[in-house]
């Protein structure tokens, strides 16, 4: 049914000529592109707690999502059926596993914990998030490149996981000891699911004596789960016992501070790190450092970059 039902979207992608794929393309990528920088601006500049909040919510999303996509290794719908056609370039970023959908799972914890934050002060803002992560999981299905249920179950586990996220920190925020022994938790998740996703089967399949799915690229997305949670970890560490970061509120600097932040990171991301860290280590251990780098940078380098710059 689920092959039968992309199969519908698909002619009715034809029937109109593909008018609708540049719109749910875009969205797509605005989900994975652009909207996971948004927590480290929020930390930056607007609220260091909800930011915390964002940037953990995030990292844990993708984090899950690499384990349950290795777990379950399902492969992608044009895999399953040679009848799917994926719209325009919507397959180059489909990258890893079908089973459950990453973009989906990155729009409903950047968005999601908007919703949280922002549903008594804006709710016009909450709404129109809540819409996003509907029309970003439905795009999943429009391309053609994920089943309805990689959608519902990457919306449902990183919902869970939004909600266990938000109830950890009321209860636990500002108290140092708690959040050590957790950080070290996290340490230990990490090791334990590099360990897991290197040493697991994988499924070999081949047709005309070639490999349907290489696992080792399968694995990528999970490296760099896996080196910006260890990031993340360490930079809050040193942030909480040693930076104490403040934000400057009022100061004339910070909107450009921000903005010269997330575009350091964003360069990082889409460029310097591939060329240099990813070309040298390759797509495992390139991905888990470079990472690990930008996020250290958010949490640890940064806010010491726009204290020292706004006093």
């Amino acid at each position: 049914m689920d092959i039968q039902y992309l199969l519908w979207l698909q002619e009715l992608r034809n029937a109109t000529g593909g008018m609708f794929d540049e719109f749910f393309n875009a969205l797509s990528k605005v989900a994975v592109d652009l909207m996971p920088f948004l927590p480290f601006v929020i930390f930056w500049c607007v609220d260091r707690k909800w930011g915390y909040r964002f940037i953990l919510t995030l990292g844990i999303g993708d984090l899950l999502n690499g384990i349950i996509k290795l777990t379950v290794c399902a492969y992608r719908p044009w895999i399953r059926s040679d009848l799917i056609e994926p719209a325009g370039d919507s397959k180059v970023a489909a990258t890893g596993y079908s089973f459950p959908s990453g973009h989906t799972t990155e729009a409903t914890a950047v968005y999601g914990t908007t919703v949280a934050w922002q549903h008594k002060r804006r709710r016009w803002l909450a709404v129109l998030c809540g819409v996003l992560i509907a029309l970003t999981g439905f795009s999943r299905n429009f391309l053609g490149v994920h089943t309805p249920q990689d959608v519902v179950v990457g919306f449902s586990v990183t919902l869970i996981m939004l909600l266990v996220v938000g109830y950890g920190q009321r209860r636990i925020d500002g108290d140092d000891r708690k959040l050590d022994i957790l950080s070290i938790i996290g340490v230990l998740v990490v090791i334990a699911t590099l360990i897991y996703i290197t040493v697991k089967p994988y499924p070999m399949d081949y047709v005309n004596g070639v490999l349907l799915v290489d696992p080792n690229k399968m694995m990528n997305d999970t490296f760099k789960a896996c080196g910006a949670f260890i990031g993340f970890l360490a930079g809050s560490f040193i942030e909480r016992h040693y930076i104490h970061y403040e934000i400057p509120s009022g100061s004339k600097n910070l909107p450009i501070l921000g903005f010269i932040g997330f575009l350091i990171a964003f360069a990082w991301k889409e460029f310097f790190a591939p060329a240099t860290i990813v070309m040298a280590l390759g797509g495992h251990w390139g991905n888990f450092i470079g990472r690990s780098i930008m996020w250290f940078f958010v949490v640890a380098i940064w806010p010491v970059v726009i204290t020292k710059n706004t006093n």
